[in-house]
Formats: structure tokens, C-alpha cells, sequence
């Protein structure tokens, strides 16, 4: 048998050789330079990898004013539903819980709490887009799961009045950030050692202290007392504009020696109508703070004018587009929209546990 299988193979090699020589196919001529995408393309692709975290919407408040939406469907009644939040390539956002200025007195924590009850049947109602979050390791649980992380704040500080307890509720239904201005303890002055307390209550809380609008002698004391790497949530450059949340030199450079994080709004009366202007403000706080302290803050469905170009969520590739234009590096890039989030959540929630620690040993040797 074993010389017949050796017969038929010797048949079979001589009948391939007796066939006539076919030259193979010339392989197709290497390109010379393969042409670079175009930054749009690229700007996506980054996307994919390093998501928009958006530092503020006001979502919330914009809701309550409509007698019917659907957010994961879609709905043109606002700027950032689900389909133009996936579109936008963003990941996670703040959701503010800020009622307006109209509202004052003990008439703030209600309404603050109602806004706060809101967020979460919106989110409970919408859970195959939206999931709540309030660390980092719970952002990028719900981005692991497909869905857009929603943070609770910041809230106005007023809420709280002059009550740790308060505050210390807030955080028990979810609030991750609070705004420190327009208080008696958190004013033009400064803060009182009222104020200095409730920095060190948000720290042990691991809640985000928020300046927008603080006055500079609040926020230089804030960056000097808390522990945990504190948020501009809407602020741009002075030095580019005068508006008057936008943050001065002086202070950018104390924000970025505390590893704090100015986040640039999208809002024309703070950064320029063009996306050219608001990317000369990401510029300049990423050259004056540090490029692991600035990222993006959309401020959409609030009453701000959106940028030429910019006017719903699905427009941030347009912007990363501009910004590799400009030669960002991809690492910068990464920080500017997902990066530097995560590093302030995570930088609260090691100051909260930290604090706790050491209250545990304090009470421990009492």
C-alpha cells in the first residue's frame, strides 16, 4: 500500500510538472505616502478612545419647562439628548442641579432638591443611555456598559445655608459638586472659618468645590485650604476676554500649582462666537495651567449663545478637529477631554477617604 501512495504521489508531482510556467501576478506598486486623515476623522477616532467628560449641563432645569420629551430617541427641544451625546462622542457630564438667582432664601434648598429628585427619575427613565455616577470608577463602569455617565452638580451653595448637616444630605442623594459663591461664608471677602469648615467637610464628602463666579479671594483660599483638586466649571481666559467668570493669569498659574481644572465653556459671551476663539482659550489655560488642567464644559441647555459651529453636543469632533490642527499632541488631547475628569474625581475621592482615616485614628487615640 505504501508503494502505491508513493507511485500515485511521483504520478501527481509529474503531471504538475508538465504544466506550462505561468508567471505569478507583479504585487501592486507600494504607495509613496499614504495621505494622513483628515483631522475630523482623527478627531473621532480619538473620541471612540477618550470620550468628551462635559463639565455642565443644564439639562435639568431646561426639562422641567417641557411638558413632554424623549431623550433617547431624541428631542430637538434641547441640546443634548442621547443621539447627539453619542454623535458628540461624550462619555459623561455634569448635570447641574443650579436653580435660578430669582429663587433665594429657603426657597433654594427645595428647589435644589427637587432638581436633584429630577435628575434621577430622567436618568432611571432614560437607563439605556444614561447611567448616575459619582466617582471616577463609576464613570468608567457605565462607559465600560455603553452608557453616558451622568455626575449630580454642582449645586448653588447657598442650599446648604449654614449647615454641614444639610450639605452632608445632599451628598446622601448624590450631589458631586457645589458651587462656592454667593454666601455669607463664601463672598467678596473670601472665606470665613465657617466656609473654611465646609471645604473640609466637601473633602471628607469627596463633593467637588466649584468657583465659577467666586471671587478671586474665595478662590485663591480655596486652593490654599482643600485638600482635593477643585473645579472652574464655566470659566475661560481674562486675558482673552473680560468676562467676568473667565479666571486672570495669576490665578490660572495657583490652579495649575494646586492640580486643579478650569474647564473652557462653549459660550460665546465667555470664549468668542468662532470655534477658532474658543480654542485660543483652551490654549492659553492649557499653556498658563498645565494641559492636565483644562478641559471642555459645553454649558448646553442653558441660556448661554453657543459658538459659530458649536451649537449642540454633537459638535465636539469640530473642536478636537480644530485643536490637532493646531499640532496638540495626542496625549493632551486625551487629557483635555476624558483624562483630566477622571483625575479630579479620583483626587476627591482619595482626599474623602484619607480624611476619614484620619478621623478614624484621631478617634482612635481619643
Amino acid at each position: 500500500m505504501a508503494d502505491l501512495q508513493v507511485e500515485l504521489n511521483a504520478t501527481a508531482e509529474a503531471g504538475e510538472l508538465d504544466q506550462p510556467f505561468v508567471r505569478p501576478p507583479e504585487p501592486p506598486p507600494l504607495p509613496i505616502s499614504e495621505p494622513a486623515p483628515d483631522p475630523l476623522r482623527r478627531a473621532r477616532a480619538l473620541l471612540c478612545a477618550h470620550p468628551v467628560a462635559d463639565g455642565y449641563s443644564g439639562l435639568p432645569w431646561t426639562l422641567r419647562g417641557l411638558p413632554w420629551y424623549d431623550l433617547e430617541l431624541g428631542d430637538s427641544a434641547v441640546d443634548a439628548d442621547v443621539p447627539r451625546l453619542r454623535q458628540g462622542g461624550v462619555g459623561a457630564q455634569f448635570w447641574s442641579v443650579h436653580v435660578p438667582e430669582t429663587i433665594t432664601g429657603d426657597r433654594v434648598l427645595g428647589a435644589t432638591l427637587e432638581q436633584l429628585d429630577l435628575v434621577k427619575h430622567v436618568v432611571g427613565d432614560h437607563s439605556e443611555g444614561l447611567r448616575l455616577a459619582r466617582t471616577a470608577s463609576e464613570v468608567a463602569d457605565a462607559r465600560h456598559c455603553g452608557r453616558i455617565a451622568t455626575l449630580i452638580g454642582p449645586a448653588r451653595a447657598e442650599a446648604i445655608g449654614d449647615s454641614l448637616a444639610t450639605l452632608r444630605a445632599l451628598h446622601a442623594l448624590g450631589l458631586c459638586s457645589l458651587t462656592l459663591s454667593g454666601t455669607s461664608w463664601a463672598g467678596p471677602q473670601g472665606l470665613t472659618p465657617f466656609g473654611e469648615e465646609v471645604v473640609r467637610e466637601l473633602n471628607r464628602l469627596g463633593v467637588l468645590a466649584e468657583l465659577s463666579g467666586a471671587s478671586e479671594a474665595t478662590a485663591h483660599r480655596v486652593l490654599t485650604v482643600s485638600r482635593a483638586p477643585v473645579l472652574f466649571a464655566r470659566s475661560g481666559a481674562r486675558a482673552l476676554r473680560d468676562a467676568p467668570a473667565n479666571l486672570p493669569d495669576d490665578l490660572l498659574t495657583a490652579l495649575g500649582a494646586a492640580k486643579g481644572l478650569c474647564l473652557v465653556p462653549l459660550a460665546a459671551e465667555q470664549t468668542g462666537s468662532s470655534i477658532r476663539e474658543v480654542a485660543d482659550h483652551l490654549d492659553h489655560v492649557r499653556r498658563i495651567a498645565g494641559p492636565e488642567c483644562v478641559g471642555l464644559s459645553g454649558t448646553y441647555d442653558t441660556s448661554a449663545a453657543h459658538p459659530e459651529g458649536l451649537a449642540d453636543a454633537s459638535r465636539y469632533p469640530h473642536l478636537v478637529a480644530e485643536l490637532i490642527d493646531r499640532d496638540w499632541p495626542q496625549a493632551d488631547l486625551a487629557r483635555l477631554t476624558w483624562g483630566n475628569v477622571q483625575r479630579v474625581l479620583r483626587g476627591a475621592d482619595f482626599a474623602a477617604r484619607a480624611a476619614r482615616e484620619r478621623r478614624r485614628q484621631q478617634q482612635a487615640g481619643g
